[in-house]
């Protein structure tokens, strides 16, 4: 159900237009605007990070291998998903690996930035698209699985988000969830991300726990590279303060190649069950309760 930015009421309308108060939400870009006061950004927003993204996603090793694990846990703990829900959508890097596995399933990506639609669009033509907030998620009890990759961390309200996503997720649905790790990884890329967090250990599994929902499944990843990464990490913090923040991503095709042998391995160990203590990023699914009848 479809629950009117407005008035609140539930539909199940074709589009957005609310059958109860009439409102219809402004288009931005094409695409039905939820939250139009947020959708061209501020808080230091920079647009041309969807054009970075677009042009590192498809090669970084990084990109491809949290695909390869994201895709691997939404066929393991949701085999049958029928409709899904991508929050902070981006370009449609994710979206696009989603459909892929799923050729069958609906799919709608939400971006609070209007300007990262467009990419998302090319990427993954059969989605359905809108400008969101996700602390303000308009569906009740209509996803069998909701994503969320690497957003969590530019929201204070987290668990505001949390909580939204119970409502929107059907019963017996789920979250599937990634977010970066240890506040002493913390660097220069994360202040260009407009991070507010990176994750303390067992912080995300509380979060998830007191929203409502049942923890699943939860694993580290970026483990076997973290030596790297905190190498990288301690020479950004002492780069001068005009060096590019995402150089980290910026690879020599050898090393790339090499750091996605490692993820690759790592991915299968992790599918055999071994969990690393830490990692750059983490991995959490949950689900929520049945309806008792």
């Amino acid at each position: 159900m479809k629950l009117c930015p407005r008035c609140s009421s539930s539909h199940d309308a074709v589009g957005w237009t609310c059958p109860t108060c009439g409102f219809a939400p402004p288009l931005r870009g094409g695409f039905p605007a939820l939250a139009p006061e947020l959708a061209h950004g501020g808080a230091g927003f920079q647009p041309q990070a969807f054009a970075e993204l677009a042009a590192l996603e498809a090669s970084n090793f990084w990109f491809r291998a949290r695909n390869r694990l994201i895709v691997w846990a939404l066929r393991r703990h949701f085999p049958q998903m029928r409709r899904y829900l991508e929050i902070g959508c981006g370009t449609g890097y994710v979206l696009a690996g989603v459909a892929q596995a799923y050729p069958e399933a609906s799919l709608t990506g939400s971006e609070v930035f209007s300007v990262g639609l467009p990419y998302a669009a090319r990427r993954v033509g059969k989605a359905e698209l809108l400008q969101m907030d996700a602390r303000r998620i308009p569906y009740r009890e209509e996803f069998d699985a909701i994503g969320a990759f690497d957003v969590l961390e530019h929201i204070e309200e987290d668990e505001v988000v949390l909580s939204e996503m119970l409502r929107a997720v059907r019963p017996d649905g789920g979250i599937v969830l990634t977010v970066p790790q240890h506040p002493w990884l913390w660097s220069r890329q994360d202040e260009y991300a407009r991070h507010v967090r990176r994750y303390r250990i067992g912080e995300l599994r509380e979060k998830v726990l007191r929203a409502g929902f049942k923890v699943e499944f939860e694993t580290t990843f970026v483990s076997l590279l973290l030596p790297a990464m905190l190498a990288s990490r301690l020479a950004q913090r002492k780069a001068s303060a005009d060096s590019d923040p995402l150089m980290e991503l910026r690879l020599p095709n050898l090393i790339n190649w090499a750091f996605e042998s490692v993820m690759y391995l790592e991915r299968q160990l992790i599918r055999l069950g071994i969990r690393f203590p830490v990692g750059g990023s983490l991995l959490l699914i949950a689900r929520k309760a049945k309806v008792a009848r």
